[in-house]
């Protein structure tokens, strides 16, 4: 029995990230780190996997720069990783992604749970944590702060989930994807000899043809980036009482549309 996680390597968010003048984004020299919220969901599947004797595994999407974060997970204690890679892949968008994830889940087989982090923190978003379940055609639980149960044997699981309203306890029939919160746990720190032994991995590289699909036709396309424009900043001290200053910035802030 497998439970998967999925990462990546991104920008760290204190990188100043901007278009250079090939029109490429860039960081500049900064490393890359483990997408922070990856590193909760690949926790709670190291625990599960060891609470019910079976197996973690992580997959990265992407070129060889993803084996960073996969190396960190190993370091952590998953069992197995892999990355899936092909130039098909260039420049694809998310439902492209999640056609290539949930192939590969189905490739490593004996699957019964799915763990993805909230979002990407690189991208800003989720959508191919909902689109991988649809291509796997199994429930999507979002926002799990915490598992309440898990049997494989009854193949179910209870969750609670942190919405704004407050929280939500749901069961579901396995298989299943959750994305997880960070509430859920506290990410263990990789330990000395995980690293060392994270270093001398060899991560397989697996191509579409090796997950026996096609690369489904992009509906979105990225016709170029650019910087913002650049904003003048000036600084004025507000003379005057407290009340003459309060109805001053209010003055500013509705100049500025702001208010």
């Amino acid at each position: 029995m497998h439970i998967v996680v999925f990462t990546r390597s991104t920008p760290d968010t204190a990188a100043k990230v901007e278009v250079g003048a090939d029109g490429k984004v860039t960081w500049g020299d900064v490393a890359t780190v483990v997408n922070p919220w990856d590193e909760y969901a690949m926790e709670e599947a190291i625990t599960q996997a060891k609470n019910h004797g079976g197996k973690s595994a992580v997959i990265a999407i992407g070129p060889e720069m993803h084996n960073e974060a996969l190396k960190h997970s190993l370091a952590m204690g998953v069992d197995e990783a892999m990355r899936v890679w092909d130039p098909a892949l260039e420049s694809t968008d998310s439902l492209v992604y999640a056609t290539a994830a949930a192939a590969a889940v189905n490739k490593i087989g004996d699957v019964e749970l799915v763990i993805l982090g909230k979002e990407s923190v690189d991208i800003g978003t989720d959508q191919h944590n909902y689109q991988t379940a649809r291509k796997l055609g199994w429930p999507m639980l979002s926002y799990v702060s915490k598992i309440l149960d898990l049997n494989f044997d009854a193949k179910t699981i209870k969750v609670e989930r942190l919405l704004e309203e407050g929280k939500q306890v749901v069961t579901s029939k396995l298989p299943v994807v959750i994305s997880v919160m960070k509430d859920i746990n506290e990410p263990r720190y990789p330990s000395f000899i995980g690293i060392r032994k994270a270093s001398k991995a060899t991560i397989p590289e697996w191509s579409l043809a090796d997950l026996g699909i096609d690369a489904p036709t992009s509906k979105t396309s990225i016709l170029s980036y650019s910087n913002p424009p650049a904003r003048n900043v000036e600084v004025e001290m507000l003379q005057g009482t407290p009340e003459e200053q309060a109805a001053t910035l209010v003055e500013r802030l509705l100049e500025e549309k702001i208010l």
